[in-house]
């Protein structure tokens, strides 16, 4: 009877193996495509823009935290698994493995592998979708309708970056496609609050963060990029080009933050310091090394920076 139930499960997922071992290797696949260990990371910034607007329209509501709780978790999650749905053919084309060791905790990209399937990952990305899709109108109108309208454009621009980064002479894939990223907090925001000035600051003060994200990303996996044909930031304009687009959106990024923390208080304007002083060593080892270790340290930074920002956007409308 056990081993029936372990054909059916595999049968499903699209796995081949009836034993402990292939459930084993099978979970681990899911963590893999899902990078379940960052969801902490994803939920803190989807719940900073929530809390923010709890400090600006009335009081705190647990019944709407945890909707947004999961909303953030399964619409994040799902992105994730589009990415690598959509990219699965030019994944197999991969000659270095730094990056995957980096996002992936057991360091495999599951699609390419054969640990997945794409069919059991495209029903992944539906289920997970309609899971943030149901919880999403459970929330009070007209929020249900803004946080799927911002979710669903997310999405869309997801998959529009996955496809128009193959085919560009200027980097259009990721300017355009990186507002996915960008309107993720917003979404939390407006799970109780209203497209405002404050959700604006929030979008540019985001935005030059998310690009230059991006970049130091590409930068550690230039060499793939290349083997996939694909136009990344440092295929575009080379080392030199890729350091100076970090920087100058760092700097964007460091402007349009004095214009949030304008909407914020004290407690955000002390927290989000460490954050500065963080991505500004990420630069700095960057432009002193030039080296893909440089890039996954800096990478990790960036990544600390975001943390750092959401805990103090939380902190700062609670207490």
């Amino acid at each position: 009877m056990q081993n029936y139930k372990h054909i059916i499960l595999f049968y499903i997922i699209g796995v081949e193996g009836t034993n402990s071992k292939g459930i084993k290797e099978t979970v681990r696949a899911l963590i893999d495509l899902t990078r379940a260990h960052f969801f902490p990371v994803w939920i803190l910034l989807f719940y900073s823009g929530l809390a923010l607007a709890f400090s600006n329209y009335g009081e705190f509501s647990k019944e709407i935290t945890f909707k947004a709780i999961l909303i953030g978790l399964f619409g994040f999650e799902g992105g994730l698994v589009l990415n690598d749905y959509v990219d699965r053919k030019k994944d197999r084309l991969d000659v270095e493995d730094s990056l995957t060791g980096y996002w992936r905790p057991f360091k495999s990209r599951p699609l390419p592998s054969g640990r997945i399937s794409p069919d059991f990952a495209l029903t992944a990305f539906f289920l997970l979708s309609a899971l943030a899709g149901i919880l999403m109108f459970t929330l009070p109108y007209p929020n249900s309708l803004y946080v799927f309208l911002t979710m669903l454009s997310s999405c869309i621009l997801e998959y529009f970056y996955q496809v128009k980064r193959k085919s560009q002479s200027f980097p259009v894939a990721q300017t355009v496609g990186r507002l996915d990223f960008t309107l993720f907090p917003a979404a939390g925001y407006l799970c109780y609050g209203q497209p405002d000035v404050p959700l604006l600051l929030y979008l540019l003060f985001f935005y030059p963060w998310t690009l230059a994200h991006l970049a130091v990303n590409d930068f550690v996996d230039t060499e793939n990029d290349r083997a996939r044909g694909i136009q990344s930031i440092p295929v575009l304009y080379g080392m030199q080009g890729t350091l100076l687009w970090i920087s100058g959106f760092t700097l964007l990024h460091y402007l349009t933050a004095l214009l949030f923390l304008k909407q914020l208080g004290e407690i955000a304007f002390y927290g989000f310091l460490p954050g500065f002083l963080v991505i500004g060593f990420a630069n700095y080892k960057l432009l002193k090394e030039k080296s893909q270790k440089a890039g996954l340290s800096a990478l990790f930074l960036f990544h600390v920076s975001i943390v750092l920002y959401s805990c103090s956007i939380i902190l700062d409308s609670f207490l």
